[in-house]
Formats: C-alpha cells, structure tokens, sequence
C-alpha cells in the first residue's frame, strides 16, 4: 500500500516537471526507482537497469499528456519533430543496447554525473548566446541520434538536452520546451523496447517484471503522471520556469551526490 502511494507520488512530481520543463520526467524517477527497488532488495546486477527501463516506460506515456497539452497552443514545431525522431529512435535503441553492457554501479553513477550537469544548467539558467541555422534533414538526424543515445542509456526523454540544443538553433523557448516534450515519446518508445528486449532473458528479474520493466512501478507512476503531465505542461505558458529551476537543482545535487556515493 505504501509502496504504491509512493509510486504515485513520484509519477505526480515527475508529470510536473515533464511539463514545466520538457524533461520526461525521467530525471526524477531514474533515482527514485533505484532507492526504491534497493529497499526491496532487488539484485544490484540489474536494479539500476530496471529503474532505467521503467522510466522509459513510464516516459512514454507521460510524454503523450504533456503533447496534448502543448499540440492544443499550437508551440510544437512538428517538422523539427519528425527530423529529430528518424535519429532518435535509433539512439534510444543503441542507448539500451550499451547500458546493457554496463555494470549497475557504474551505470548508476554515470547518471549521478549526468544529473550534476543538469542541476548546473538549471542553476545557471544556461542558454546558448550564439545562434545558428537548422541543419536540413540529416544533420537534424545526427542530433536526434546522439540526443537518442544519452536518453535511452539513463531513462530520460532528452529534454535537458533538447531544449538547449533547439535555443542554440534559434527556437523560442516555449516552442523548444513544446518539441522537447513530442520528442520524448519516440525517444522513451525505443529505449523502452530495447530495455525489454535486453532483458528478456535475465535469470535475475524480480516477479511482475518483463525485460528491464518493472510493472507495479510503471503503472503506479503512469496513473498520476499523465494528469499531472497536463497540469505541468499548462503551467508551462502560464509561469517563467526559472522560478521553479533552482530549487530543482538543488534537489537534483542532493540525488545525484545520494546516488553516487
């Protein structure tokens, strides 16, 4: 019972983020899930893998809520999408496909190390100052790969690297957060499958899970997430981010030293 109260909280608070922010919410469930999954003894082997994987699951569907939203203020730029996605599918693939290869300490801490990036961005509020011109079709496919690859090894949709990217190439900053969100889906769509086809096999999986997905947690986060998702994404052309970005990370520095340690 607390177990799933816990899980709904934490879809609630990363369906927050995911909006506001065009993270996923991954960010936050990735740390959670292996907090969680340590207290229930799961094997070290593979728990961080399975926080992974789960966060992708549950990334997929949270990304559709905040694209609803968004779709409905008309912010999301659908060609830069479409571009981004024939790349991104492949390095969410290849992203699973490499952690697969990876020890769950050292998995864990990589993301550690990821986090801190993103709590300094956040910080600092860090937006590129030099702006260039999108690159045509496979330029555009090259970005969405290498953003694909990063989000399917730690469980993230990519917007913490979508969004500064996108500011670089002159997208306003609500319609960068906006094609952040629709190109989370076909980046945790991907690393979802490739975490569950990785898996498969695995002789250390703990019961109700599938591959490199956990069930109950997936579908405890999934059932706040995706409202909360909404109300986050609302927020988003109501509020100026930067209010809510500090204590954020701070909160992600505290995780990430938690995680690494």
């Amino acid at each position: 019972m607390w177990l799933l109260l816990g899980y709904l909280l934490l879809g609630a608070v990363a369906g927050l983020m995911a909006g506001v922010f065009g993270l996923g919410g991954g960010i936050i469930i990735v740390p959670a899930l292996i907090m969680t999954f340590t207290y229930l003894h799961f094997p070290p082997e593979i728990l961080t893998h399975l926080a992974v994987g789960t966060s992708l699951a549950c990334i997929v569907f949270t990304s559709l809520s905040t694209i609803y939203v968004h779709q409905q203020k008309k912010a999301i730029y659908w060609p830069l999408v479409l571009k981004l996605s024939l790349g991104m599918i492949f390095g969410g693939l290849l992203g699973a496909y490499f952690a697969d290869f990876m020890s769950g300490e050292l998995l864990q801490r990589v993301f550690s190390l990821y986090a801190i990036c993103v709590a300094a961005q956040m910080w600092f509020s860090w937006r590129p100052k030099a702006q260039l011109h999108l690159p045509k079709t496979p330029g555009c496919a090259l970005i969405g790969s290498l953003i694909g690859c990063v989000s399917g090894l730690f469980g993230i949709a990519g917007g913490s690297l979508v969004v500064p990217i996108l500011a670089l190439y002159r997208v306003p900053i609500k319609n960068a957060i906006a094609t952040s969100a629709a190109t989370g889906f076909p980046i945790a769509l991907a690393g979802a499958f490739g975490y569950w086809m990785m898996g498969l096999n695995n002789a250390l999986l703990p019961e109700y899970s599938q591959g490199y997905i956990y069930w109950p947690a997936c579908l405890g986060i999934i059932l706040s997430s995706t409202f909360f998702a909404k109300v986050g994404a609302r927020l988003a052309h109501r509020l100026a981010p930067e209010k809510v970005q500090k204590l954020f990370s701070i909160v992600l520095v505290l995780i990430a030293m938690k995680l690494f340690i």
